[in-house]
Formats: C-alpha cells, structure tokens, sequence
C-alpha cells in the first residue's frame, strides 16, 4: 500500500481552505430544498407510487450518470473505491429517496424537515468520525444549536406531533443513511472528483433500481399530469443528479464537518417553497425561527474557519 492508495484516508486532505466550499454547498442545498415539498405533491396525487418515485428518478439520474463519464472518458474506480461507492449509493441514491418517498405519503413536507433537519448535524458527526476531522468544542456547541433550531422552527410551521409515527421512523432511518453517503461520498470526492463520486453510485445502483422501478410499475402503472411529469424530471435531473455536483464539490473542498452545516438553512428553504406550492401558512414565528437557523449555522461556519 503506498501514500496514493486509496485505503490511505489520511492522505485525501480538503481541497481548500477558502469559503469556496460553503458557496458550492449552498447551491446543492438551494437544489435539495426543492425535493421534499416536489416528492410531496407527486406522491399525493395518487398517480405516482412511492416506489416509482424514488427508483425512477435514479434510473433517469443513472442514465444521465452513464453518459456524462463515457463521454468524458474517465477512469474506473479502483479497488476499496468500488465498496465506498456502494456505501454511498446505499446511502444516498436508495435510502433517502425511498424512505422519504414513503414517509411523505404519511405526512406533510413541513413535518418532514422536522426530522430532516437533523440531517447536517448527522453528517458533521460522521465525516469527524470517518474523515478523522477534530473541530473544536464550540463548533459542535452551535451545530447542535442549531439542529434544535432547525428542528424547533420546523416543528412550530409543521405543527410538531407528539410521539414517533412510523413517518418519523422512515425519516430518521433515511437521516442515518444519508448522512454515511454525505460523509463517505465527500471523502471519494477527494479522490475521484465531486460529480464523478455521484455519478459512479448512480450507475452502481442504476441495475437494481431499473428492477424495482420495473416493479413499481408492474404493480402500480404511474400517470399524472404535465406538472407532475415535470416535477418527477426535476427529481431526477436536479435532486439526484446536478445538486449533488454541487454538494459533493463544496464537501470535496470542506472541512466536510464544517461545510455540512450550511445545510441547516434547508428546513428554511424547504418550507419557504411549501408555502408557495403547498399552500401552507408562512407565520412570524417561522420567519423568527429560519433566522435562528441561519444565524446558528453561521457562527458554526466561522467558529471552524478560524482553526488554523
């Protein structure tokens, strides 16, 4: 084994150490946001199975994948890549798409990014753990701040619950899922380039989800409208496919722990779009509530850039 292997995680350093990473972030986040409240309408005109919905929009994503490395001829993965490349699309293109997926036909887009947010606070303790980044104590003071934030404000605009439904169950477990793909994938990224580590698990998983989508529709022939036809494409083309460029760019360049909690402001974008498409009530408390977010998540960011 030799300093280039890619089993030698301590030999893929960030990128950088500039805010390029947080802008890149941010876009992916910006793109994610859309995701649940368009999973929610597609899923709850009935025309669309859960199933579908999440195994089609990575089968349209893998073929995207397929072609843009043929036609940029790059290299296969070598070695330990391939088994990380399949604990990220474990992670990212099957677990959170399909537990999402099912979770929504249950509850509403809001109540999701209760859970949802506690998404960036799961990647920042996973990518210090597998990453082997140490931020400092005040780092994970305000992340977790502004976990409870993310969730305090989410839970005041979707109507909080009391107990675990078997929605938040699906949530958590795709929470979990997601953030092993987040870290893994942004330490891949490293080695192998941010939309190429996306594009390879697409592909890895492309074989079993063209099955399951062939399942789903067996089973449960989809139909929709234009508008839902649309919004499935976006799930496919953007939430599946050019968010993550964006995403595993900005985690590529990190420090991952850090660059992860820009994904706090999702909730706020996630239900700020719910508003405007589901109709949902946007109140004084949440625009109080997406501010604390905001702020939190910043403090966290400039905490970790000035580690040396």
């Amino acid at each position: 084994m030799t300093s280039n292997s890619s089993a030698t995680l301590a030999a893929t350093p960030p990128l950088s150490v500039s805010r390029a990473g947080l802008w890149w972030g941010l876009l992916g986040v910006a793109a994610f946001s859309l995701t649940l409240p368009f999973t929610r309408v597609v899923v709850d005109g009935g025309g669309m199975s859960p199933l579908f919905v999440s195994c089609g929009r990575a089968v349209v994503a893998a073929a995207l994948a397929a072609v843009a490395l043929v036609a940029t001829r790059q290299r296969l993965p070598r070695g330990s890549q391939w088994a990380r490349l399949a604990v990220v699309a474990a992670g990212v293109v099957v677990g959170f798409p399909v537990l999402t997926s099912f979770a929504l036909t249950t509850t509403s887009a809001s109540h999701s990014a209760v859970v949802i947010a506690l998404l960036p606070a799961a990647t920042a303790v996973l990518a210090a753990l597998r990453g082997r980044e140490r931020p400092r104590t005040s780092f994970w003071v305000m992340a977790a701040l502004g976990a409870v934030a993310a969730i305090t404000f989410a839970s005041i605009q979707g109507g909080g619950g009391a107990g675990l439904h078997g929605s938040d169950l699906l949530l958590l477990a795709a929470v979990l899922a997601c953030g092993i793909g987040y870290a893994e994938g942004g330490l891949l990224a490293r080695e192998l380039g941010a939309w190429q580590t996306i594009s390879w698990a697409l592909v890895l998983a492309g074989v079993p989800m063209t099955l399951l989508t062939g399942v789903s529709v067996v089973q449960h022939p989809p139909a929709g409208d234009p508008l839902d036809w649309a919004l499935f494409g976006y799930l496919g083309v953007v939430s599946m496919f050019l968010g993550f460029f964006a995403w595993y760019r900005g985690l590529a360049i990190g420090p991952m722990a850090q660059v992860s909690q820009v994904q706090l402001v999702q909730p706020v974008l996630t239900i700020g779009w719910a508003a405007l498409l589901l109709g949902e009530q946007l109140t004084w408390p949440t625009m109080l509530g997406g501010a604390a977010v905001i702020v939190c998540a910043g403090i966290a960011v400039r905490t970790r850039l000035r580690q040396p």
